[in-house]
């Protein structure tokens, strides 16, 4: 879906679909006081969120996976029709089975999907992980988390601070405080995440990085589409990178191309002299016949504190963290 236009501001719209948000969160609160989560032996760390569309949960799952060896990723595989658990194998998976981001993590880590999340880590505790990282479940109570790290764009924030579909909230945010370790604010905070951030909960701090492959496309004319959250996002980091974007195409999130879809950019690409580029999430999710005709901006994180990192990751890790 795209995000809605009224998410991002107060009005009439929002007001009026208050109650439904109400209905919303009040089942986000039910579900999550059902039953007992289930407490793996190793330590498990959620990367989650409050708001529904892109905010920056995949990087952040990427970097812990490739600093913290032996961890495997686990997710529910959004997107696909596996419902595992079931280790990713990207030479034979397609997105079509197991969703485009368990694609992205298992290029670093080990990953694996699961609709039972808690099934999933008993199949990987089996497979003798050393920890979990977990992309998303911050709203499912069925496996214990050691530490919950919420991710927040710092552009968009919390919205209009509104339950779906009055706003862009999963669920209050009075009712998420006390279930976070941490708040990590991906690029810059102009939303103004940290100050309603409550005193005594640490602050992470995080820029998106283009790889140092992606200065091939500094002066290049570029004709740019993505299907992620935000798709502005990625036109502007082309942008901050030197790329002379000249056309623009966005897309729903987890758009499933078509070559019908991707062949029109082709040639509009190459009527306008033009690279066209898209994001390393949205590649494998390309016709394989035209995916070698795309170039892919890939990107990291790169952290303002790498002590304050390493300090909250020691809560779960402990005195392993240091022999890692």
């Amino acid at each position: 879906m795209k995000t809605p236009f009224w998410w991002g501001g107060d009005g009439p719209l929002p007001r009026l679909l208050d109650p439904l948000g109400a209905l919303y969160g009040a089942a986000t609160t039910w579900r999550l006081s059902r039953g007992t989560p289930w407490k793996a032996p190793v330590p498990v760390v959620c990367v989650g969120n409050v708001t529904a569309g892109g905010a920056g949960k995949t990087p952040v799952c990427l970097d812990l996976l490739r600093r913290l060896p032996g961890v495997h990723g686990l997710l529910r595989g959004y997107g696909g029709d596996e419902t595992g658990p079931l280790r990713v194998n990207p030479a034979t998976h397609g997105y079509q089975q197991v969703g485009d981001e368990s694609l992205l993590l298992a290029q670093a880590a080990p990953t694996w999907i699961a609709r039972d999340r808690a099934a999933g880590a008993q199949a990987i505790v089996a497979a003798g992980a050393r920890g979990i990282i977990m992309d998303d479940g911050l709203q499912n109570p069925s496996l214990h988390k050691d530490l919950s790290l919420l991710v927040v764009d710092g552009g968009f924030g919390f919205g209009n601070r509104r339950v779906i579909p009055a706003g862009p909230l999963r669920e209050p945010l009075r009712r998420v405080w006390d279930r976070v370790s941490a708040v990590v604010i991906v690029g810059d905070d102009t939303a103004g995440v940290a100050r309603r951030v409550p005193s005594g909960l640490p602050v992470l701090r995080a820029q998106v990085v283009p790889d140092v492959s992606a200065l091939a496309l500094r002066g290049q004319r570029v004709v740019a589409f993505a299907g992620i959250g935000r798709p502005e996002k990625f036109f502007v980091t082309l942008r901050r990178l030197g790329a002379e974007v000249v056309a623009i195409h966005p897309f729903a999130d987890h758009y499933p191309y078509a070559p019908a879809d991707v062949q029109p950019i082709l040639d509009e690409a190459y009527q306008l002299g033009a690279i066209p580029v898209t994001t390393a999430k949205d590649s494998v999710r390309l016709p394989p016949d035209q995916r070698g005709q795309v170039n892919v901006l890939s990107i990291g994180l790169a952290w303002e504190d790498e002590a304050a990192l390493t300090a909250v990751l020691s809560r779960a890790f402990a005195s392993a963290l240091p022999s890692w």
